[in-house]
């Protein structure tokens, strides 16, 4: 991805973004799609991995004039006492790798100065669409 369109895209250079998902050319988030671990009458099995290409970003920065963009994954739990710990994941990607990024609103048409899209009415129909 264009690093000059990246920096428009995310704000600035060397600016934190909004939450988005950062989409690269490689399976480089593993997650689980349940609990690590399950008990079934004393043996001990592990959930399988997903392995895919995207990667969650509580926020994201721009580095262009290195070719890298430094997304930061936020997670937050509580141990057995309620005591709450806020982890920080950092992921260095290079700006060659990015195929996407996916944002969970349209806000970001703002800082391409682009109008945002009208919405689709009950009575209309996208291309392609079986009615009946």
């Amino acid at each position: 991805m264009d690093a000059g369109f990246l920096e428009r895209l995310l704000g600035g250079n060397r600016k934190w973004s909004n939450t988005c998902v950062v989409i690269i050319e490689a399976e480089a988030s593993v997650k689980t799609p349940g609990p690590d671990s399950i008990s079934t009458g004393g043996m001990k099995t592990y959930a399988p991995r997903v392995s895919s290409g995207r990667l969650p970003a509580d926020t994201v920065c721009l580095m262009k004039e290195e070719g890298v963009l430094l997304a930061v994954e936020q997670i937050r739990s509580k141990d057995a006492v309620g005591q709450s710990h806020l982890k920080q994941t950092l992921m260095v990607v290079d700006v060659k790798h990015v195929v996407a990024i996916e944002f969970d609103s349209i806000d970001v048409l703002q800082s391409l100065d682009i109008a945002p899209p009208p919405e689709i009415r009950a009575g209309d129909y996208r291309p392609g669409t079986l009615v009946g």
